[in-house]
């Protein structure tokens, strides 16, 4: 069935809007704020860098993700009622944890924060799953739109506004005031649609190895994962050093502040609903193999720059197409990611490839900063043009798939254990 634009006026969306800034929230605290609040509080830099390991949950969720697919709360069903209790125990951690000093209470304040960092990691779990199973293959590219749009809100009103909320009414009341903004996330799960009904796990065995057994039994399965490990590798290796690489061209941190984090986060937000838009009459492998080309070609722009010097006008316009392209190519990825699920899985299987794609990016920093120290950066940049390429070459050879296997309307049977 045609899906048409005048269809996304649903509550869906709103939800998954809510859904992730209620993702985004906690995620901005801890990767941000929280070293904020220890650094104003004049705590030590070794402190402050061990705070670093809190997003350790995030990188091995997929460890626990199996508990998620298998068991089933007793309210709301299998996927928003381990969001209603992820965020009900989010609101109590992030609003408690503002009643300690990180001067008088260091530890008791990591010790909270790596539990609030579990509890995130979970409900990302929770909400991906939700998000892989309520939308329909039309809906993905304007689905993924809004819930990034709303992570990013979230980054935005836990990392900048909460520095100048403190500033004005102390920190202790400015965590409890985005605990208590999670109220509206909890809103949107009690009013949000159920998926459809699929027969989940017998048992916790049958939750870890049916999900591999069931994507290892597709055709193609290890280009599959090759593609979701390449296809931003690209855009990572570009992202790794805008800033260390416009510092080196001598421009001013307000400059750079500008450019990436105004324009940059604008852009990203502009891409990430035209391609939503683009992807409902392109279809998936037109928009990932378009977005993808494009996400490649927009760092010629800073192979410009970094021969020319620097140019503020065309700094920006460089930063702007960069993260306009990614925004596209991100909204395509996730629709990707998601319709690789089969909906029995999909707690298990789309923390696994967002791992995988996770890990494409954090491993690339090193060899990153080796071009950089032995090449330059004109031909670093060239490398991440040129890094897109074995990830469009994986795309065009999986072609046959994103209509047929992928679009989860027929799952692939799996024995049971």
């Amino acid at each position: 069935m045609e899906f048409r634009l005048s269809d996304f006026s649903n509550r869906k969306f709103a939800v998954l809007l809510l859904l992730g800034y209620s993702s985004g929230l906690p995620f901005g605290l801890l990767h941000g704020t929280l070293q904020n609040w220890f650094a104003y509080s004049k705590v030590d830099i070794v402190t402050i860098g061990c705070l670093s390991l809190l997003g350790l949950p995030y990188i091995f969720k997929v460890l626990w993700s199996p508990f998620l697919d298998r068991f089933v709360p007793p309210f709301l069903g299998r996927r928003r009622g381990w969001i209603l209790i992820t965020q009900t125990i989010l609101l109590l951690l992030i609003g408690w944890m503002g009643f300690f000093s990180p001067i008088d209470n260091p530890s008791v304040i990591a010790l909270i924060a790596l539990i609030i960092s579990f509890f995130s990691a979970t409900q990302d779990i929770a909400v991906d799953a939700y998000r892989t199973d309520v939308l329909t293959p039309g809906e993905r590219g304007f689905g993924v739109a809004v819930a990034v749009a709303g992570f990013r809100v979230a980054i935005l009103l836990s990392g900048g506004m909460a520095m100048i909320m403190a500033d004005y009414i102390g920190w202790q009341l400015t965590w409890l005031l985005l605990a208590l903004s999670i109220l509206l996330a909890i809103l949107s799960t009690f009013i949000g649609p159920e998926p459809s009904q699929t027969q989940h796990p017998n048992s916790l065995k049958e939750a870890i190895v049916n999900p591999m057994r069931e994507f290892c039994a597709r055709e193609s399965a290890l280009l599959l994962l090759l593609l979701v490990l390449l296809y931003k590798l690209s855009d990572a290796f570009a992202m790794t050093f805008t800033g260390p690489f416009l510092m080196d061209l001598d421009f001013s941190l307000t400059q750079i502040g500008i450019a990436t984090k105004i324009m940059g986060g604008l852009a990203t937000l502009f891409g990430l609903f035209l391609g939503g838009a683009i992807m409902v009459n392109l279809g998936l492998f037109r928009s990932l193999l378009l977005f993808g080309v494009l996400q490649s070609l927009s760092n010629v722009l800073f192979m410009l720059l970094a021969s020319v010097g620097k140019q503020f006008f065309l700094m920006a316009v460089a930063v702007f197409f960069e993260n306009f392209c990614a925004g596209m190519a991100t909204a395509a990825f996730i629709a990707f990611l998601m319709s690789l699920c089969d909906h029995r899985f999909s707690a298990v299987q789309f923390a696994l490839f967002s791992s995988l794609a996770a890990a494409g990016r954090e491993l690339v920093g090193p060899f990153a900063g080796l071009i950089v120290k032995y090449y330059g950066w004109t031909n670093f940049y060239l490398w991440t043009v040129l890094a897109g390429i074995p990830g469009l070459l994986c795309l065009v050879m999986i072609k046959h798939h994103l209509g047929t296997e992928m679009s989860n309307q027929r799952p692939t049977p799996v024995r049971t254990l």
